[in-house]
């Protein structure tokens, strides 16, 4: 009870800590991401006119 209110306050909020193997991976997985949808966007072009 003695530190309760020290969970509702703003300014003490603490910033989240990223694993850099974790962030590196996340990065990679959107690049493979972005390539596949670059790809089928690509290839999708003839039936959507677009």
């Amino acid at each position: 009870m003695d530190g309760a209110a020290d969970i509702f306050e703003r300014d003490g909020k603490k910033k989240a800590e990223v694993d850099e193997e974790t962030a590196r991976s996340l990065h990679a997985k959107i690049g493979e991401l972005a390539v596949a949808i670059d790809f089928l966007s690509r290839k999708l072009k003839p039936w959507t006119g677009k």
